[in-house]
């Protein structure tokens, strides 16, 4: 049965607390895993959340900040001492080739799994596969950041009503999805467009128009909001979202369920967060992350 959720390994932004780990953040599409921003102890976070080397399909990093990426050593190595038995793909900053390579290469193991390393150096589509495409855009932050956005391709939903009043049915389905027309019917009149899922994924950055663009038209968008709006001199100065901000960039693209993380040591009340994102204007779902809680993504539209 395919799975389509969020798993959240760590919520911390650049100080870990009690509760909270640096970044981790497992999105399980049907059969495949995809992990963005490894922070420090995201293996052991992995274990605690019931995350397997096996599950990670490719690998996402949006920067080179520790907190977002000194736990690729570890999961890296996992990979290969459980000789994962699919290859593996590590999307990253190509400004940061030596980071990623110093990290990949920290200390000695033994080398099992094949890793492809595709870094981000513009706007684009990054891979494109039969159950989705994956692009980047580039954010406002101190150091060259992206975020990424995964979008499942539109399909056909044939509509029964309509193929029964039109006489279509058996092995005749098949034949008019083929041909496009049967017997003067055209394949528009007894179908219509599924609209593909989307997710994006946004890190660290100031307001934008890279955030915006991933995160339009998204049924899930998981963003940073490190800091509450009173502190939005801040949340400019160091190159960060406020949970304000954040939901004014769900509300104006309409995104169906905001994820709210990245959250700094300094606030105790989590509440808070929710409450400024509602002052927004944000009215659609809403999660403030937890670190070991799942998040499905929303059914389709019907």
């Amino acid at each position: 049965m395919s799975v389509r959720e969020l798993v959240v390994l760590g919520t911390a932004s650049q100080v870990p607390t009690r509760h909270r780990n640096h970044n981790g953040y497992l999105l399980r599409w049907d059969g495949e895993g995809i992990l963005f921003d490894p922070g420090e102890g995201t293996q052991r976070q992995m274990l605690r959340a019931g995350v397997a080397a096996h599950d990670i399909n490719r690998i996402c990093v949006t920067h080179f900040h520790g907190d977002h990426s000194l736990g690729l050593a570890g999961v890296i190595q996992r990979i290969n001492l459980d000789r994962v038995p699919h290859p593996v793909t590590a999307h990253f900053p190509a400004s940061g080739q030596h980071f990623f390579d110093r990290l990949r290469y920290s200390t000695a193991y033994r080398e099992s799994v094949e890793l492809t390393e595709v870094p981000v150096s513009a706007d684009g589509v990054l891979a494109t596969t039969g159950a989705y495409t994956l692009d980047s855009h580039r954010l406002s932050h101190p150091v060259e950041s992206y975020g990424y956005r995964l979008t499942e391709p539109d399909r056909l939903r044939m509509l029964p009503g309509k193929l029964a009043g039109r006489g279509i049915e058996g092995p005749d389905v098949g034949r008019i999805q083929r041909e496009g027309s049967l017997r003067g019917v055209p394949l528009e009149e007894v179908s219509e467009t599924r609209r593909g899922q989307r997710f994006a994924f946004v890190m660290d950055t100031r307001l934008c128009d890279g955030a915006f663009a991933l995160a339009e038209g998204c049924d899930m968008l998981v963003i940073e909001s490190t800091f509450l709006d009173e502190d939005g001199g801040l949340a400019a100065d160091h190159g960060h979202l406020t949970a304000g901000q954040a939901a004014r960039v769900a509300k104006e693209s309409g995104v169906r369920h905001l994820v709210l993380t990245h959250f700094s040591q300094r606030y105790t009340d989590p509440d808070v967060f929710e409450q400024q994102a509602r002052a927004a204007g944000f009215e659609g779902g809403l999660t403030i992350a937890q670190d070991l809680i799942r998040v499905p993504v929303p059914t389709r539209h019907t």
